[in-house]
């Protein structure tokens, strides 16, 4: 497919670090990736009348990232995030609460943009409130591909919000922590192969995604499973590697690649934003291909 368009929706924020702020949200994450990737992408989102929120669309602008439906709030703030990384880089999140993204305006403009995209991307975490959970589910109804990153946050999901939100998915990205805890939600027992397996059937998903972070990652379809391993790499933090991964996962989707080359591609897109700061960081297709052909010599 040429130049797919893909929408994101949902959460716009700084993630504030102990080095200072950087430009965050998974989905938002996605987008700057798909874009930079190549495909067209869109946010849908909705940030403050601040200073950061001014920041914010001025750096998606910047990456290229169209902001026409990013709205601007009057009332709540640009929303922000609390983070703290653990000697192994992985971090804990402390999710402000409100902010303007909990308040994403449903428009016309919304829905005629999601029923001529090629891809509806959205998480768990934009549901946290029922505004934007409301404006999320009439979109969800126009999109052609529903692509689902579950991305779970403590406290703001629990098994009733995902049993409204996995059906509507064609594509549910999980990582290994999040697919034990489906599994445990509905006594699937068994290894990875099978939880996913039940869980496609549970929910008509066409395909399940698992990230296992340092250990790789593996996709059920109507293909089958497979998985790839692990790539060894020396990890700054591992903010937005799981984002970079459903970026170059679609990346060779919509290319036409097997879920085998999607897994490859998306795996080494991962690991390599590891080795950077932050969940933007500048990858080309070259570099990954020039990572690939390192890990596989």
């Amino acid at each position: 497919m040429k130049n797919p368009v893909v929408i994101c929706f949902g959460e716009v924020l700084w993630d504030l670090l102990p080095t200072g702020k950087i430009a965050g949200g998974a989905p938002m994450n996605v987008a700057y990736q798909t874009n930079n990737l190549g495909m067209r992408s869109r946010m849908i989102s909705r940030l403050g009348s601040d200073e950061l929120g001014q920041a914010l669309r001025a750096f998606l602008q910047e990456k290229g990232v169209s902001t026409d439906l990013v709205q601007t709030d009057p009332e709540y703030p640009t929303g922000i995030v609390n983070v703290t990384l653990d000697e192994k880089g992985i971090p804990s999140y402390e999710i402000v609460q409100p902010a303007a993204w909990d308040h994403i305006e449903l428009t016309n403009e919304m829905l005629d943009t999601v029923a001529n995209a090629d891809a509806l991307v959205f998480g768990s975490l934009s549901c946290r409130s029922e505004h934007s959970k409301k404006t999320l589910l009439a979109l969800l109804g126009k999109a052609p591909l529903r692509v689902f990153d579950v991305n779970l946050r403590e406290p703001f999901y629990t098994q009733a919000l995902l049993e409204v939100l996995l059906p509507k998915a064609n594509i549910a990205k999980v990582n290994d922590i999040e697919l034990d805890i489906l599994a445990n939600w509905y006594g699937m027992k068994g290894g990875e192969s099978e939880q996913m397996a039940a869980l496609l059937k549970k929910f008509g998903f066409d395909r399940i995604i698992v990230t296992r972070g340092e250990h790789g990652a593996a996709c059920l379809s109507s293909a089958g499973y497979c998985s790839v391993p692990g790539i060894s790499v020396k990890v700054q933090d591992t903010i937005g590697s799981g984002d970079a991964f459903l970026s170059g996962f679609l990346n060779q989707l919509f290319a036409g690649a097997s879920d085998q080359d999607c897994l490859r591609f998306a795996n080494a897109l991962g690991a390599l934003t590891a080795t950077k700061a932050g969940g933007t960081p500048n990858i080309s297709q070259e570099e990954i291909e020039q990572f690939l052909n390192g890990v596989q010599s």
